[in-house]
């Protein structure tokens, strides 16, 4: 049952949490420091997202900016400092993961450079988490809305 109407039979909304309304805030906020939102109509979203209790109310307030605000929030300072050190920490495990494993074959004495296949998989999955990045997969309540 709907909780704002006893008749109504589809799926029941959801409630919001502090985290995604926080998320949603970021969003605006990244939006307004980047022109797409005046001062004015920034703050007013604002307040309605931190005033939001079900997950649709919060879809509203993103759904006129490209990308619902992530590709702004992925250009802001602090997300691509993040981004950069999340990549060190990937790119510093292969070495280390590398050098283990090269370092095997050598005790082995095998002919064939093994190793060569698990380095090869660990670097795409390198290469595709520097292009891919900054987007990086989060909980989102848009993801109940589209079911």
């Amino acid at each position: 049952m709907h909780p704002e109407n006893p008749t109504w039979s589809g799926p029941a909304r959801l409630r919001t949490s502090d985290t995604e309304r926080e998320e949603i805030a970021e969003v605006l906020r990244a939006a307004m420091a980047e022109g797409r939102l005046s001062l004015d109509e920034g703050e007013e979203r604002l307040t309605t997202a931190y005033g939001a209790k079900y997950r649709d109310e919060l879809d509203r307030l993103t759904h006129d900016l490209p990308f619902a605000g992530r590709q702004a929030l992925a250009r802001m300072p602090h997300r691509r400092a993040a981004t950069r050190r999340s990549l060190q920490r990937h790119a510093s495990f292969i070495m280390i993961v590398a050098g283990v494993l090269i370092g095997l074959w050598v005790l082995s004495g095998a002919h064939f450079f093994w190793p060569l296949i698990p380095i090869f998989f660990l670097v795409t999955g390198l290469i595709r988490h520097a292009r891919w990045g900054r987007y990086e997969f989060r909980y989102s309540h848009r993801m109940h809305l589209r079911h």
